[in-house]
């Protein structure tokens, strides 16, 4: 066989593989970098960069509480390129949980979640639960204090749930506090259990992507449609490759974190929850544990998940925020929303001590049920003047919600990232 023939076969087979993930021809204010900005196909990226990495460091890694921060050291020291592929690792960690939680948010405000999207709607949520899961129990791998002691926060609020809180906790630990067991727990799901059922479900959204016809766009009676190669396949490598080419670059300057062995007599001051759970330990400083891990976290979770499903009066698939009201109730309520929290919480911290002023009161309405209606009340007046005064309709009060919700939880994480110091008291 000739190498024509050979370079004729894989050009074939590559271009069966492509076609296997896109139809032939796709309308062309699909490829719009706008439209999506390459986050979905960014995301699967990201996956394989995180199981290429992760495959290295696994030569490397003890997964024992005595050989694991000093397999660390070793990969670190001793490996060729051993810290810039945990720093390439590290840097894809972080932006896989950004890039997947920009992809929802871009999917539900491009009103692309009903009818038959509504179903990988779901598979979207549940992908987004696995990758924090992985970026979880991945955390604790080092075995460093920032690690052990993030870890025990999450779990510990954990524990809060009444009933079954404690019972669940030791179920992730593997034993009643953070120690081995956990981290050998973490490790096996890390490395093997949450990747299968990434791959999994991330199969079963491409192919339900396919299914609904590709990217969701506007109603249009005449579509123009384009060759997916080269038109799609092109941008895609072009975006590819300038991550990957970011990613390298950066990995070559940062330094993923390593702080001293993980000591459980030795706590740091302040003890913070991993980045992406800061906005949770926030809550539940300022509101009693059935509010904060009960109430608030299953109400937003089936909030989210019925999304698909509420009845909605108006409904433009593809349309960004779904008509000119509804992009501007978004923006507007995403702006107040992150100053109302910051500035109720900054007024709880400073002034109204609910639990020394109504100490003789149960402490589920004096630190849970009051400071909860102190956010729920004006945000209910506010969703009600649109209501009423803008005619605002059902659907653009959901996207309002969903605004709200999000705002509000971005202004938490960053309050406790950059303002909490000793003590998780505010630095200013």
């Amino acid at each position: 066989m000739t190498n024509k023939n050979k370079g004729d076969q894989t050009s074939s087979s590559i271009e069966k593989f492509i076609l296997h993930l896109h139809p032939p021809k796709i309308d062309s204010r699909a490829i719009k970098y706008n439209r999506t900005f390459g986050l979905g196909g960014i995301c699967a990226l990201l996956f394989i960069i995180l199981s290429l990495t992760g495959l290295i460091l696994r030569f490397s890694y003890i997964p024992t509480v005595e050989h694991a921060y000093d397999s660390i050291l070793g990969l670190k020291n001793n490996t060729v390129f051993g810290q810039f592929i945990r720093n390439l690792h590290h840097l894809s960690a972080k932006l896989m949980v950004l890039a997947s939680f920009l992809h929802l948010i871009r999917v539900y405000f491009s009103q692309s979640i009903f009818q038959k999207r509504a179903e990988n709607w779901i598979y979207g949520l549940l992908l987004f639960f696995l990758v924090l899961a992985s970026s979880f129990t991945g955390y604790l791998l080092p075995w460093d204090q920032l690690a052990y002691w993030a870890v025990t926060v999450i779990t510990q609020i954990i524990e809060y749930i009444p009933m079954i809180g404690h019972p669940i906790a030791n179920m992730v630990r593997g034993s009643e506090t953070v120690d081995g067991n956990t981290l050998l727990n973490f490790y096996t799901l890390h490395t093997g259990i949450i990747p299968l059922f990434f791959i999994f479900l991330m199969s079963m959204h491409f192919w339900l992507v396919r299914k609904a016809g590709g990217v969701a766009v506007p109603k249009q009676e005449e579509k123009q449609k384009v060759d997916v190669m080269p038109h799609l396949v092109s941008k895609e490598i072009m975006i590819a490759s300038i991550l990957i080419a970011g990613l390298f670059l950066i990995s070559v300057f940062y330094h993923a974190p390593l702080l001293e062995q993980a000591n459980p007599l030795k706590s740091p001051n302040p003890s913070k929850a991993p980045w992406y759970f800061l906005g949770a330990q926030e809550l539940l400083l300022h509101l009693h544990p059935f509010f904060s891990a009960i109430i608030i976290p299953f109400s937003a979770g089936l909030f989210f998940l019925g999304l698909p499903y509420f009845k909605y009066t108006n409904i433009n698939i593809g349309v960004w925020f779904n008509s000119p009201l509804g992009k501007r109730i978004c923006i507007q309520s995403s702006i107040l929303a992150f100053i109302f929290t910051f500035i109720l919480i900054y007024i709880l911290d400073h002034f109204l001590h609910f639990d020394l002023w109504l100490s003789t009161w149960p402490s589920w309405i004096s630190t849970g049920l009051i400071p909860f209606l102190l956010y729920v009340i004006p945000v209910a007046a506010y969703l009600l003047f649109w209501n009423k005064k803008h005619k605002a309709d059902r659907t653009e009060l959901i996207m309002a919600c969903t605004s709200i919700l999000i705002s509000s939880y971005i202004s938490m994480l960053l309050i406790s990232l950059f303002l909490r110091g000793e003590g998780m008291l505010m630095i200013f």
